[in-house]
């Protein structure tokens, strides 16, 4: 592929941290085996971004290598800037990467123009953002204002300086993959690939709205007083707001630098973004009629670990728990299979006979492991070779594990059938 651009160096910042002119933004590297959700992006405008690549995809098999380097956390620190994304992607040996840049199409001035008319029109596209979320319906906004804000054919640009000629190359393909990660987490980065910034784009939101009278102005233009709304008869009322969805927004960043005595920042974060998590499954089960029941609290302080995996937040959950030496396992299933993937590490259980005998022949007949007699049954627990076991889980699906030194470790996302769990498993 032809060299890429060197004008543009890494930032020396530690990862995660945003450049000083706030226009560029680094993460970390994603270790081996990382995944999130069952699909290699859980979010539908994470799925569309690798759609678009794949789409101008000359050969596959730079495809299936480029997936393989992406879970096998062979790209380095990414840095996210106006019109670029790039990474140092490596073959196996981490000292000599290749350095790799997908350039992206951005926005004309004209087009944010009319597309933050139109999402500073609609309170719920900002809290929608604010929250970490994409809805359709924002998408759709944009449409409207003929605006594309997911990238089509033709708005990504793979560059490398490997040798290869491929469009695009394995390195290339590697770093869009994981780029989808980002994007599932964060829209705000598919925002500043486009062109612009997540604090220009509040502000600018901010000022539409106070023009408007709104967030900032002294009057409410067309509107009337909360009190006498809340008078009026409720068949007159709208409908409760739907509950939005995505990672809610941190208090970590908005605390920072504020020192109050006993007041742990990062946990607080932590909680409150879990409060606002909790609410929304209330909603949800509310608007369908169910009942939300106490969580467990071992799958509960898994699940709360999980967000902030590396904080001392998340070991003084694993202590709390009684069991920190299983958190690290069980935040990985929980990446991987939720409570579900969780449960699927302890559970123990005889599965009807059928389907025991169903599931040792086949995967006695897939041959995985070379040798019939390799696979060994106990439970809902099955061996194949010496270092891969699937799980039958009590929600009904198939659960991968790895033994990693001494230990079963999970994976990859669970299946619906014990083949389909194996099948995606990276080699060792």
């Amino acid at each position: 592929m032809r060299d890429v651009d060197r004008d543009d160096d890494w930032d020396d910042e530690p990862a995660g941290a945003p450049a000083h002119d706030g226009r560029a933004r680094s993460f970390p590297a994603f270790g081996p085996g990382r995944r999130i959700g069952r699909r290699f992006a859980d979010t539908w405008w994470g799925n569309a971004w690798i759609e678009s690549m794949e789409h101008t995809a000359l050969d596959p098999e730079q495809l299936r290598k480029g997936r393989r380097y992406a879970f096998a956390g062979q790209v380095g620190t990414i840095t996210v800037s106006p019109g670029r994304i790039s990474a140092p992607v490596h073959d196996g040996d981490p000292d000599t990467p290749h350095d790799t840049v997908v350039r992206v199409g951005t926005l004309s001035d004209a087009d944010w123009d009319r597309l933050l008319d139109r999402v500073a029109a609609r309170a719920g596209h900002i809290a929608a953002l604010l929250d970490r979320d994409m809805p359709h319906e924002l998408a759709h906004t944009a449409e409207d204002a003929g605006v594309r804000l997911l990238p089509g054919y033709g708005d990504l640009e793979p560059e490398c300086d490997c040798p290869s000629w491929d469009h695009p190359c394995r390195h290339a393909a590697a770093l869009s993959y994981q780029a989808s990660w980002l994007l599932d987490r964060d829209p705000f980065v598919l925002l500043l690939m486009r062109g612009r910034a997540e604090a220009e784009l509040v502000e600018e939101l901010r000022a539409r709205n106070g023009g408007r009278g709104g967030v900032g102005g002294e009057e409410t233009a067309g509107g009337v007083r909360a009190d006498e709304a809340y008078a009026l008869v409720p068949a007159v009322l709208p409908d409760p707001p739907a509950a939005v969805r995505g990672e809610p927004m941190a208090l970590t960043p908005l605390l920072a630098g504020h020192d109050v005595p006993g007041l742990d920042v990062e946990a607080l974060g932590m909680l409150a973004a879990d409060a606002a998590d909790r609410a929304r499954r209330l909603l949800d089960a509310g608007a369908h009629g169910a009942s939300a029941s106490a969580p467990d609290a071992w799958p509960d302080a898994v699940r709360l670990a999980a967000r902030h995996p590396r904080s001392p937040a998340a070991q003084r959950l694993g202590d709390a728990s009684g069991r920190p030496d299983d958190l690290p396992r069980a935040i990985t299933a929980w990446e991987y299979g939720g409570a579900g993937g969780v449960d699927a590490l302890d559970a123990v259980f005889s599965p009807p006979r059928d389907l025991v005998s169903r599931t040792t022949d086949a995967l006695r007949a897939a041959g995985r492991a070379g040798d019939a007699a390799q696979v060994r049954h106990w439970r809902n627990r099955w061996t194949v070779g010496g270092d891969t076991q699937v799980r039958h889980g009590r929600d009904g699906r198939w659960y991968p594990f790895r033994r990693r030194a001494g230990r079963w470790w999970p994976a990859g996302p669970p299946g619906p059938d014990p083949l389909d769990a194996l099948l995606d498993l990276p080699p060792d």
